[in-house]
């Protein structure tokens, strides 16, 4: 009976109860996972050579972007040349808010590309965490 005396017993129980809680902590509270945050997807374009690819149409992508993306509209995903040849790199996936981001990423999973993210609330959080956005010129 010196099993429920033995305070290491109790440490190690109270350690199992927090860590499990940390874990259900998200599920708990509803918060659902939509996506890396703009200083993330930062993170990953500079240390990682993560490819970023935004899945905008044309109009919307020249009203802007993210400086150095890629357009490829959500119509041409599945057979565009401009998506990244290595599939082992991080490909950020970007759109207006990131729900067609998050599609978009679901097919490139599909096809490979393990480590596609989408960037939680779209060209939106993006211009919102004040990042540099390029805007194509139109000509007059």
């Amino acid at each position: 009976m010196t099993f429920f005396t033995d305070p290491s017993v109790w440490i190690a129980f109270v350690a199992a109860v927090v860590s499990g809680g940390l874990l259900l902590w998200p599920t708990i509270t509803g918060a659902r996972t939509g996506g890396i945050s703009p200083a993330e997807a930062v993170r990953l374009m500079n240390r990682e050579k993560a490819s970023v690819i935004d899945v905008s149409e044309p109009g919307e992508y020249a009203a802007g972007h993210i400086v150095g993306s890629r357009n490829v509209p959500m119509s041409r995903l599945e057979v565009a040349p401009e998506l990244p040849k290595n599939k082992t790199l991080p490909v950020v996936l970007v759109c207006a808010s990131g729900k067609r981001a998050a599609t978009a990423a679901k097919a490139l999973q599909a096809k490979g590309y393990a480590k596609a993210v989408v960037l939680a609330g779209g060209m939106t959080a993006w211009k919102a965490a004040n990042m540099p956005v390029e805007v194509v010129a139109t000509p007059a």
